[in-house]
């Protein structure tokens, strides 16, 4: 940074369009980075309880048994997610139909549908502001570019309006323009390089789910024809 360069000062002096354009990306580029941070609580959780829960499940705990453990945490106001979610929304819902004594292909198919719900309901979570982080991520540039045209524009305004163009004339318009711009990749590629990110770790812990919900349901389909 050069000396007597003061970005605070520039956006303060800049035209009031230019400002617009700042304050415009300085919100954008905040609400990115609760979003990134959010975000990465919650899907660090569900991965983390992905490999909790399946260690636990493949354990050869009974199922009733881990559905118990389940229903104690809640009761302890411990937070259950993901996976273990799916589980218990299954579980439930086969043993409540079988001890109505329905026909067992109909206990399966309201287990899985159970389930399907359950993980529909987990894959809205996880999804959830992944939209705004690509909205940001794809606009920031665009808007940082239109205060970049517009810092230009007046730099050709200044010039006609003066005798005789000199660096003092130009160096405003062209710093508040190259401001913009930098603002616009501040507030764009953070969201961008997190919405890649989060996307993959999102496809990784839904396919483990899905995963997850077949392997269960044969469980239960030899669990239900063996008796």
């Amino acid at each position: 940074m050069s000396e007597g360069f003061n970005p605070i000062e520039l956006m303060l002096n800049a035209s009031p369009v230019v400002q617009l354009v700042f304050l415009i990306l300085i919100i954008t580029s905040v609400v990115s980075w609760i979003i990134i941070v959010q975000r990465w609580l919650v899907l660090s959780a569900a991965r983390k309880g992905v490999f909790s829960f399946e260690q636990r499940f493949w354990s050869g705990m009974d199922l009733g048994q881990l559905y118990k453990e389940g229903t104690q945490m809640q009761q302890d106001s411990l937070q259950i997610v993901g996976m273990e979610n799916i589980f218990r929304a299954g579980f439930k819902e086969f043993m409540r139909l079988r001890q109505q004594a329905v026909d067992k292909e109909a206990v399966m198919e309201g287990a899985q549908r159970a389930m399907r719900v359950a993980y529909s309901r987990e894959e809205e979570k996880l999804e959830k502001h992944l939209p705004i982080l690509a909205t940001i991520g794809s606009v920031s540039v665009y808007v940082g570019l239109f205060g970049t045209v517009i810092g230009i524009m007046n730099t050709f305004l200044a010039i006609a309006s003066q005798a005789q163009a000199s660096i003092l004339v130009l160096a405003p318009g062209i710093a508040e323009a190259l401001l913009a711009t930098a603002i616009g990749l501040f507030a764009a590629i953070p969201a961008v390089v997190a919405y890649n990110r989060y996307s993959a770790t999102l496809d990784h812990v839904t396919s483990s789910y899905i995963t997850f919900s077949d392997e269960f349901s044969s469980i239960l389909h030899r669990q239900i024809h063996s008796t």
